[in-house]
């Protein structure tokens, strides 16, 4: 269904190819997941496989594409609509209507189905992928996680014979992961839909994968059946890690395979010193100290909808907290709130005792920092160097502290690029150093693990403690169970706008089957949380 042979492709500038001299073979309802480093090419792959590169994004391609046949040499993206459905990492990007119904109902019409048809596909859309409620929204009143769903299912109404997806989980709650990855399991299995998706929380998708696609930074590739490709894959799960570290054979790739092995580990841990775990880290000294951030009873509208109601919080000094919830269900909301670009019709706020709805934009940067779901909304320079400059200078910095934390973060980052040019996740790593440079008393990541490998996640878990440990507040708005695992001490849960669970890291993980972490499933009744505290466990 989709071939590549001898492809090479090199975009203008670059001293060497994203990718280089790759065959690849994709058979018809296959799921081929494409793991790698970030930056080091799955986008291009994929973008290749409609013709999107070279045709739109410029650059050289030496080889052929084939897609059901056709070759993207000769065939436009235009000419492969029918064919190729493409959901992007950003999923905004895509959009050409303003409400779902009309969104999932545009590339039908494009292909001039007729109406009866597009009408049916619609309703079977909305209800395969949790989308009924949603239908008469306006797009811009969706959160991250409701607008991939959306991009998702614009796709699949034309029924093409290949789905390509870039991250199609990075914006989903847990549940809504699993939601999305059921639906696309059923259309694999019965109606032998071919799916290639490049994603980095591979503990989600692993499992369902026929087989997996290796990029390398050098631009090669390998391929093979899961489970030896895992054994030695650069990137790899926690529950892949668990396995390795333990010893189990065969590698399991899933919490229930994982289980299985775990008697004898559980026995080891049983009597372990759990002194050091991030669960159990005392919050007496963040409670003795002034809170950083006080809220109180906050609610917030936006038109009809309700996205907080009447939320009240402390965040002290020193303190990691994670903000978790379906998606829709208000962590956006509040963390805009905090950095004043929303302002709550009632409750009382205050950020390093200013209010973020009155102080002036000055004031409110030196006390608190936010990074967007979309990042991109912070770079405008024409260059990562210029824009780590124009950081320095707008933090009262001193030259070159941007380009340290961006060094320390994404040590792969040409300097010379434009910010576009990047890759989704260096993105991510270029607007995190800008905000992680001016140290602000309170840090507001939202999503900030979007397009983001392990080993770059583990850098960030790095960064977040060593600015913990100076006495500054992080608050993380997340999917990603596995991150919060690793350094969050302190948990809040958002429902409809509501917190129904506030407390230690440990103490909401486990008790939650939607958002507890792979290694506390593997582990459970056990509470350890991450790879990393089993590794220190058994060391000591």
């Amino acid at each position: 269904m989709i071939r590549f042979d001898d492809v090479t492709i090199t975009y203008p500038g670059s001293v060497a190819p994203t990718l280089s001299h790759v065959d690849l073979t994709v058979d018809e309802g296959e799921m081929c997941l494409v793991v790698g480093p970030t930056g080091t090419g799955k986008s291009t792959l994929l973008r290749a496989v409609n013709g999107l590169v070279p045709h739109f994004t410029g650059g050289t391609l030496a080889g052929d594409v084939r897609v059901d046949g056709r070759s993207t040499r000769t065939h436009r993206p235009r000419d492969l609509a029918d064919v190729v459905g493409l959901v992007l990492q950003d999923p905004t990007s895509g959009f050409v209507a303003d409400v779902v119904e009309d969104e999932l109902a545009f590339g039908m019409e494009w292909l001039g189905l007729p109406p009866a048809v597009m009408r049916r596909r619609v309703e079977e859309t909305l209800d395969l992928l949790g989308l009924t409620e949603l239908r008469s929204r306006p797009l811009g009143t969706l959160s991250g996680g409701q607008r991939q769903r959306v991009a998702i299912g614009s796709a699949l109404t034309v029924h093409p014979r290949v789905l390509v997806l870039d991250e199609p989980t990075s914006a989903l709650d847990p549940q809504g992961a699993e939601d999305v990855l059921a639906a696309l399991q059923r259309l694999v299995h019965d109606l032998g839909l071919t799916v290639l998706v490049a994603e980095h929380r591979l503990e989600r998708v692993v499992q369902y994968a026929d087989r997996v696609v290796e990029l390398h930074r050098d631009g090669t590739i390998r391929a093979g059946d899961p489970v030896p490709m895992m054994t030695t894959c650069q990137v790899a799960p926690p529950v892949v890690e668990l396995g390795r570290l333990a010893g189990w054979t065969p590698l399991p790739l899933s919490v229930r395979d994982a289980r299985r092995h775990a008697g004898d580990l559980r026995h080891r841990l049983a009597a372990a010193d759990r002194s050091g775990r991030v669960a159990d880290r005392s919050a007496d000294r963040q409670q003795a100290l002034a809170p950083v951030a006080e809220v109180s009873d906050l609610r917030l509208r936006y038109g009809d909808v309700s996205a907080l109601r009447g939320v009240s919080m402390l965040i002290s000094p020193g303190e990691v907290m994670a903000v978790m919830g379906r998606n829709g269900a208000g962590k956006s909301s509040l963390l805009s709130c905090l950095a004043g670009l929303a302002r709550p019709q009632t409750g009382r706020l205050s950020v390093g005792g200013l209010d973020p709805r009155r102080a002036e934009p000055d004031a409110l940067v030196a006390s608190v920092g936010l990074v967007p779901q979309q990042p991109g909304d912070l770079l405008y320079a024409t260059s990562v160097a210029d824009e780590c400059t124009t950081a320095d200078q707008d933090a009262g910095r001193a030259v070159g502290a941007t380009r340290q934390v961006l060094a320390r973060m994404a040590p792969d980052v040409d300097l010379a690029l434009h910010p576009r040019d990047l890759s989704e996740g260096q993105r991510l790593l270029l607007a995190l150093s800008i905000v992680l440079a001016a140290e602000p008393a309170l840090l507001l990541l939202d999503e900030p693990t979007r397009g983001l490998d392990y080993h770059a996640k583990r850098r960030l878990v790095e960064s977040l403690q060593a600015l913990a440990r100076d006495g500054h507040a992080v608050v993380l708005a997340t999917h990603d169970v596995e991150l919060v695992a690793d350094v969050c001490s302190r948990v809040a849960i958002l429902a409809d706008g509501d917190i129904v669970a506030d407390g230690a890291a440990g103490d909401v993980l486990a008790s939650s089957p939607a958002f507890a972490p792979q290694v506390a499933k593997v582990l459970a009744p056990q509470t350890w949380l991450s790879v990393r505290e089993v590794e220190e466990a058994l060391a000591g």
